[in-house]
């Protein structure tokens, strides 16, 4: 199991593991978990970390379809500014390799912010934490356990 299962299990969240073969030469984790899930990729969201104002890293929870406005979640978290963080530092802070982050059971909690697209589904998909492992559950969940906020950080 993974922190984010063992999280989940302990607080008895209902959820469902959704696995799937991964393979290794594709570059885009989340289209590969769209493609091989079956599901409208509106509900598979991609979890990528950011630093606001170069110091701070702020979790940003964005459906597959969108990519991730870094002035709206610099501006949902109070910050002037936000850039993508370095591999290295969200691999540390949250103990998930890439592709395989997941916004649940962090090593370290990080601030969360959810794009608010995701209150329009009964579940959605995210990262279990690990490549091939998605987790589907109710978005309230998610933001309760995140501690996050809904926002609306993604641009088509």
């Amino acid at each position: 199991m993974t922190p984010a299962i063992n999280m989940l299990n302990k607080h008895k969240i209902p959820y469902e593991i959704v696995e799937y073969t991964h393979d290794s030469s594709v570059e885009s984790y989340g289209g590969e978990a769209v493609e091989k899930l079956g599901v409208p990729a509106e509900q598979v969201f991609k979890t990528l970390v950011v630093a606001i104002d170069n110091k701070e890293l702020v979790v940003a929870v964005v459906p597959m379809t969108a990519m991730l406005n870094l002035k709206l979640i610099a501006k949902a978290m109070g910050a002037k500014k936000a850039i993508m963080a370095d591999i290295s530092a969200v691999e540390k802070s949250t103990g998930y390799i890439l592709g395989g982050v997941s916004p649940l059971g962090q090593k370290k909690r990080l601030k969360t912010v959810i794009d608010s697209s995701a209150k329009h589904f009964k579940q959605v998909f995210v990262s279990g934490g690990r490549r091939g492992l998605e987790i589907s559950l109710c978005p309230l969940y998610l933001q309760q356990f995140t501690q996050g906020v809904f926002a609306n950080i993604g641009c088509e």
